[in-house]
């Protein structure tokens, strides 16, 4: 039992008290090799100065992700999560899956993306693993019926609604879980009382449409958590969500920066205000 105890307190990172009460910060042991707060802690992780909007450590437990999952990442931009994911499976032999844009997208700022991705983590095998690349692409499968344990959409339901692809998607995303594998969303919270435009062009979306997407597409609520929440965050932006860091956008989307715009407001708000989502697909 005491084994057995050490070991879930090493795998989250917390160190116990001693008999002469709690060791300093600076004399904590660093978290075990393989753990999620190792691969967390990590010094090849990207922008760790975003974990205290993102919590990383809560947000994934509370997805219910473990070490030998067979995880789908989707749209995972330039790789925040995939920096932790990667080395996390990779330690304790599971998988990632990462679908993407399509390297022959017309949008140059989305090949700019994929580009900067592959760039990092496909070039590293020794410390990310082989993390297999899809495509978020029509009559593309994201992964093999049945296959996924956890899928993982991370800011981007307003990226699949500005495509008109979201409906699709969460669709593709159920075939490719297992009976009973979760689906774990994270996504920029507009007010309830706010109509939902369908390109989502704030950046904002309702937690009610990310609920009705995923009921569509045949998955049951689980449960929703707070633990990315910012109650200082209006949504009331010049320039939608982008306005808020780590973004800070000055200007509107295509034009020059404006050198007279005044971010400190936006940087006081901090990261916005996000749901953080938990959906299953049924056993049948």
């Amino acid at each position: 039992m005491l084994t057995r105890r050490r070991a879930i307190l090493s795998g989250l990172g917390i160190l116990g008290l001693g008999a002469c009460g709690k060791s300093p910060p600076d004399q904590q042991p660093p978290p075990a090799r393989g753990s999620l707060a190792w691969a967390i802690a990590g010094d090849w992780r990207l922008d760790r100065r975003r974990d205290r909007y993102r919590h990383p450590l809560q947000t994934l437990l509370f997805w219910g992700l473990s070490g030998d999952m067979t995880v789908l990442e989707i749209l995972p931009g330039i790789g925040w999560y995939t920096s932790i994911l990667a080395p996390f499976l990779s330690a304790n032999g599971g998988k990632l899956i990462a679908a993407s844009f399509d390297p022959e997208a017309p949008s140059q700022a989305q090949r700019e993306v994929l580009a900067a991705w592959e760039a990092r983590f496909a070039r590293d095998v020794a410390r990310y693993g082989e993390v297999e690349r899809t495509i978020v692409a029509r009559g593309r499968a994201l992964a093999p019926a049945g296959s996924v344990d956890l899928a993982i959409v991370a800011n981007t339901v307003s990226t699949m609604m500005a495509e008109g692809v979201a409906e699709r998607v969460f669709a593709d995303i159920f075939t490719a879980l297992k009976p009973g594998g979760a689906l774990g969303v994270e996504q920029h919270r507009a007010a309830s009382s706010r109509l939902q435009s369908p390109n989502a062009d704030t950046g904002y979306v309702t937690e009610a449409y990310v609920r009705l997407l995923a009921q569509e597409a045949g998955f049951e609520f689980v449960a929703a958590s707070d633990v990315n929440a910012n109650p200082r965050d209006t949504r009331n932006h010049p320039f939608g969500v982008w306005t808020l860091p780590p973004t800070l956008r000055n200007s509107p989307l295509g034009q020059p920066p404006d050198p007279e715009f005044d971010t400190t407001p936006f940087e006081a708000i901090g990261e916005s205000d996000r749901m953080t989502l938990k959906f299953r697909k049924p056993i049948p």
